[in-house]
């Protein structure tokens, strides 16, 4: 059975952040479907660069994702906080042991919900009050649990190469990583 990540989308998203992680998922052969939060299917990032979502909110089954992915960004990480479906959606998606990923601003969001309680995380400087209850770390990457946490655009291939390696195995992870000459992780 194939791997189900939602990326959820906003207007005012960090686009390569996104799609970055997106892609390097679906070199690994994860069903990535890009999920906009605004009700359309056009999204417009932080730099003005729009993206076609593949699906709305409102069309999803959020318990068929194995991983939902929140990408930073402002105000997109703004936007993604104030969506209660959402909200909810992350909160079920813990309880049900799936996982869960922000970048940069984003993992604000996790720490607002409560789900970075006892957790290390990592989010971009300036948001690190906003990890509610978490042990924040420097770190580039940081998975703890069933979560997984990114500083920033420097690291959304990191991101996505760590992503792939728990939902389809490091060794998918590291002959993508070669693939695209990626030798920095």
């Amino acid at each position: 059975m194939k791997a189900v990540v939602y990326a959820c989308m906003a207007d005012g998203l960090e686009e390569v952040e996104c799609l970055a992680a997106v892609d390097v998922m679906r070199r690994c052969g994860i069903e990535v479907k890009l999920v906009s939060m605004s009700g359309k299917p056009l999204i417009t990032g932080s730099h003005g660069i729009t993206i076609t979502a593949d699906i709305l909110w409102e069309d999803t089954i959020p318990g068929e994702a194995d991983c939902i992915f929140l990408p930073g960004g402002m105000p997109g990480t703004k936007h993604l906080a104030e969506h209660e479906g959402l909200s909810q959606a992350l909160k079920q998606a813990i309880a049900e042991e799936r996982r869960v990923a922000a970048i940069c601003a984003a993992p604000s969001v996790l720490g607002r919900l409560g789900l970075l309680q006892g957790k290390k995380a990592t989010c971009y400087p300036g948001f690190e009050d906003s990890l509610t209850g978490a042990e924040y770390t420097k770190q580039g990457v940081v998975t703890d649990g069933l979560i997984t946490t990114a500083r920033g655009l420097g690291y959304a291939l990191d991101l996505g190469l760590e992503l792939a390696a728990l939902l389809v195995g490091k060794e998918t992870a590291a002959k993508v990583k070669e693939s695209i000459q990626y030798d920095f992780v």
